[in-house]
């Protein structure tokens, strides 16, 4: 049954809001709309930066744009960039990225005046077995490293983390707090790729704004579209630099799956029973909390 504004406000509103959520973990619900368009912040220096407005919620509210915006690293900006951010009015930018991600790449390069927030959330070593294997330049140890299904073994294991671990489940928490907060102004959220932290970040607002999970689900592997251009020319240079014979090792490193989604919902089925219980009781979301998000990011229908 759609959830109405009223039922929000209601004191049941906090059962009849967390019974939205799906009980089984791998709930794939059919968009109540047309799959909307989203939304790219097109940048020199980041490839998968983008509005989180505009998709349609379960009772028919629509998701505001210009408030909450997710992305890759902004370490690599141009000076068009700094000034394209500044044009949306950012007032946070979160960086999910643990300190060797920042050490690597920078800083991030933000406008004047826009709060930076440092909330690394372990990627389980993803960023440090990358760089080892590719800096190796030996085929036999990459392939030890990467293949037979290695790469993306290692990729559900960081996503497993995601529920199972304390820091994570409370950085994810203050991340959905802050969107919340008004006072925070529009928020960007983003790790290296903007795929993973970042991509379970994006379906777990979505999801508790009323987003269908199917809708929330197609956000996710969105990244796959906006970075495939970028990490083909990264394999290629790999190749071209005499770094690794087959650069194909790094694609399940490279990409978003359903499978690494699942592994996730999975973790958090038998871990909590449910995604609500995961976001009551592993993130220690209160319903005010939910409430202040849906209150501040969905235009009521």
């Amino acid at each position: 049954m759609p959830l109405s504004r009223r039922a929000l406000l209601t004191t049941t509103g906090a059962t009849a809001l967390f019974a939205a959520l799906p009980t089984n973990a791998r709930a794939h619900a059919r968009p109540t709309s047309p799959r909307t368009t989203i939304r790219q912040i097109p940048l020199q220096g980041a490839v998968n930066v983008r509005d989180l407005g505009g998709y349609r919620t379960y009772d028919g509210g629509r998701v505001r744009h210009g408030l909450a915006y997710r992305g890759d690293h902004l370490g690599k900006l141009t000076a068009a960039d700094i000034a394209t951010l500044a044009g949306l009015g950012l007032g946070t930018v979160v960086d999910l990225r643990i300190p060797l991600e920042v050490g690597y790449d920078g800083a991030d390069r933000l406008p004047t005046g826009v709060v930076p927030v440092a909330r690394p959330i372990t990627d389980n070593g993803l960023f440090g077995r990358l760089m080892a294997a590719i800096g190796s330049r030996d085929p036999v140890r990459q392939e030890e490293m990467l293949g037979g299904g290695r790469a993306a073994a290692f990729m559900n294991d960081v996503y497993r983390t995601f529920v199972t671990e304390p820091a994570n489940r409370a950085a994810f928490a203050e991340n959905l707090r802050d969107l919340g907060d008004p006072a925070r102004g529009p928020l960007l959220f983003h790790c290296t790729s903007g795929k993973d932290r970042t991509g379970w970040t994006g379906y777990l607002l979505l999801t508790l704004l009323g987003v269908p999970t199917a809708t929330a689900r197609a956000d996710y592997l969105a990244s796959n579209t906006f970075r495939a251009a970028y990490d083909a020319q990264v394999r290629e240079g790999l190749r071209q630099g005499g770094f690794m014979q087959n650069p194909d090792l790094i694609v399940p490193l490279q990409e978003v799956r359903p499978e690494y989604l699942d592994t996730a919902l999975d973790q958090v089925r038998a871990s909590y029973g449910s995604l609500l219980r995961y976001c009551s009781v592993g993130l220690g979301l209160e319903f005010r909390e939910v409430l202040a998000l849906r209150e501040r990011l969905v235009l009521g229908a």
